[in-house]
Formats: C-alpha cells, structure tokens, sequence
C-alpha cells in the first residue's frame, strides 16, 4: 500500500509538497478505511482531494501515472524525451530536475523509491527497504560524465558483475533501473519482489473523467463470472433495472482494405491476430447487450433487451468503472480517479464509496471532484482522507490536508466552511 508521495518541480507543484495516506490517531469508521499494514503504522484505504480548476487536482494524479510510466517504459534509444514536464511558469525552475519520492508497504516491509531527473537524463534513481527502523539500500544509480553509474549494496544484494554489466548495459540515461532489470534474465528477490509489485498493484492507468471504460468491463465480463455478477449488482444497486448484462465476441466480415490498414496501422495488434485477421478476413468485435425490466401501464412485468450504444452515458460510466474497481479490488491494487462525479449522480457518487469500503483487502483508491456534498457525510470519510490543491498567485499548487486546520471538529458543517473559503481550494470569482 502507498504511504507518501513527495513530489518537487513537475506540472504545477513547484515547492516540494507531500500527499500522505498515512492515517493519523483518529479512531473514526477506521475499521473499514484504515489498514495496518506493519506495527505502528495505518494506512488510510482512500484519499478525495477537492479544488479549483486548475489548482493542481488532475496533475497530482498525472505524478502517479507518470511514476508507473517511468517504471514500465523502455524507449527505443537514449534521446527520447523521459516525459518529465518541470514547472514552466518562470524562469528557474524549467532548468532544474524534478524529484519524486514514494513511500509504500509491501507485504509488511517498508520502501522508499526516490527519483531525479530532467527531459534528457535521470540524475539519481535509489530504492530503500527498511528491515528496521533504518533503511538498507539495495541500489542506487547516480548520473556520471554521461552515463548512468548503477551500483547495488551487496550485503543485501546478490548479483554477479555480469548481471551487474547487463543492467548497466541496458539502462539508458533516459529510462528507469527497474525497467532495464525487467529485461535482463536474472532474478534479484529484494528487486524482484517490487517489480512483482508494480506490475500487479501499481500497474492501472489513472483514469480521467472521459476515459472509456466500457471495453475493459465488457471483455472482463466475457471472461470471469464472477466479474460479471460483481458488475450487475453493481447496477442493480445503483437502481438501473438492468437485470443481466451479457458479453460475448462476434466476428464480422469487414472490407479487406479496412483489414489491410488496420494491420499496418495498429503495431500494437499480436502476431498471430495479425495472421489470423489476414485468414478470416473478419474481426472479432466484443458486443454487449443490457436486459432491462419495466413495468408497462397495466402492471404488467416486461423484459427488453438493449446493446450498449442505447444505455446513458451514466449507466456505461458505473459500468466501466465497476469493471475497474472489481480489478483493484481484486488485486489489492492503487486506482486514481479523477472526476469521480463525471457522468454520475452524487448519490451515486456515495454509493460506489460506500460500496469499495465493505470490500476486504489492501486496494486503494485517490478520487478527486468538485461535488463537495460528501463533506457532509461524517460516517461515510475520516477528515485525514480529505485534501485540497489551492493554486498560489505564481501559479503554484499547495497540497494540504484537512486534518491540517484545528478546530475542524467544531464546525457544524464542512460543506458550507468550504464553500464559504475556510479552506481555500475554491475558485476566487
């Protein structure tokens, strides 16, 4: 689970700031949404984050993905852009690196990754584990005279120097040590359990307010009962009247010269798929129909039958996020949302909340939204689950969280200390 991210000099966080899941002594609803994850230490399930437009919401949730980017990317050759974006709104700062620091457990065991960088190279790259309460480093790779200086600590460490060589070989200065020792045939445990880690829980793309879900949870569905009976309940409390959804895989016959482009275009399509579209001539196009019941003008029960492009764009958004969800769950993973409320009821919005809390398990999710109604829900979020970005008049984003304000405790409503600007993180019409 992830405990803190630090984050300086990338999109709108200028200053160092830090967005922690740490719980603190608060014993309120904890036992759904608190996790003790080793002795001493709690961490928090969820974390909402409330602000303007344009305070900085979305980019907190672009350091996330850029972090699992930066792990799982192997450019074609070292003059590839890393993809880090520094602070642009002066004139300092776009020539300095930017730096992460990220804090999680796995498996009871305390880590700390921490990363500097710029467009070009990185400049420092380090991963921690605590066995104790000091840390033991198990690699650490520094940028020298051009090239990426890797070394790993070999009290904790066991690695030949040819395997040593080989990483070294494939660490571009522009790509991640984790990603260069994902493709070299050796197996390091105190490296192999994190990339174990990332490519099981921290491996689900953020997901933006129009991101397309659907597909995901129709091929989910198509696969996995259980999946399916997950995502129709889902609905089904969410007051839908859909009643059965089903998925399956049609092949249709398409015009060859759609095919041909389509093979040359798309890189991404397997080999043998490749080989088989040319064979078939056809495509296999996952379809999906929705069962919905009604209740005609004399009392009379009805059943219809409804592909996908006839459901509102809420029913399809609760549909693909419940398929996503069902994965994080599934995989004690860490899911970023932004927009939550996009598309969706507010009552809504608590219901898919409430219904991640009485899930068991490790998985996390960060939300953020403007439907500032869910400050009023006491037992539905503890008050260190709340953040605000609130953006600076350079153009900066502050990060701080609500158990951050003393007196919180005797306001009688949060909803209406936020919209009245006790907290900042509103826009200043």
């Amino acid at each position: 689970m992830i405990l803190e991210l630090k984050i300086k000099n990338f999109l709108s966080f200028k200053e160092e700031v830090t967005f922690s899941f740490e719980a603190t002594k608060d014993k309120s609803i904890e036992d759904y949404q608190v996790v003790e994850v080793a002795p001493n230490t709690r961490i928090l399930k969820l974390a909402i984050v409330y602000g303007a437009n344009a305070s900085g919401k979305s980019n907190l949730v672009g350091v996330f993905e850029f972090i699992r980017y930066f792990w799982l990317n192997i450019p074609e050759n070292k003059d590839i852009s890393t993809g880090v974006i520094p602070f642009l709104l002066n004139d300092k700062t776009p020539k300095e690196p930017s730096e992460f620091s990220l804090t999680f457990y796995l498996e009871g065991t305390k880590y700390m990754y921490s990363l500097e960088l710029d467009k070009k190279n990185v400049f420092s790259e380090k991963l921690l584990v605590y066995p104790g309460t000091q840390p033991a480093l198990i690699f650490e790779r520094m940028f020298n005279e051009g090239v990426s200086d890797i070394s790993f600590n070999t009290k904790r460490v066991k690695i030949s120097q040819m395997a040593k060589d080989e990483i070294t070989i494939k660490c571009l200065t522009n790509m991640s040590v984790l990603a260069a020792y994902n493709q070299v045939n050796v197996a390091i445990p105190e490296i192999e359990r994190v990339v174990k880690w990332i490519k099981s829980q921290f491996n689900l793309s953020s997901i933006e307010s129009n991101t397309g879900l659907e597909e995901y949870a129709e091929h989910a569905i198509s696969k996995n009962n259980a999946t399916k009976n997950f995502i129709l309940n889902f609905l089904q409390c969410a007051d839908f009247n859909i009643m059965d959804i089903n998925s399956k895989i049609i092949e249709e016959r398409m015009p060859e010269e759609f095919l041909t482009m389509l093979i040359n275009d798309f890189s991404k399509i397997p080999n043998d798929e490749k080989e088989r579209i040319k064979r078939d001539k056809t495509l296999k196009i996952i379809q999906t129909e929705f069962k919905h019941r009604v209740v005609n003008d004399k009392g009379e029960e009805r059943f219809y039958t409804l592909l996908k492009n006839n459901q509102s764009k809420g029913t399809l958004r609760t549909f693909g996020l419940a398929g996503v969800i069902r994965r994080t769950i599934e995989d004690n993973a860490f899911l970023a949302i932004d927009e939550i409320e996009s598309s969706l009821h507010p009552r809504l919005v608590e219901f898919i909340i409430e219904d991640f809390f009485k899930q068991k398990g490790q998985s996390q999710l960060l939300l953020t939204t403007h439907y500032d109604g869910l400050l009023e829900e006491d037992d539905l979020l503890r008050k260190d689950s709340i953040w605000f970005t609130n953006k600076k008049e350079n153009g900066a984003t502050e990060l701080y969280s609500l158990s951050d304000f003393k007196g919180v405790n005797r306001m009688s409503s949060l909803q209406k200390a936020y919209k009245y600007g006790k907290f900042g993180a509103i826009p200043n019409i």
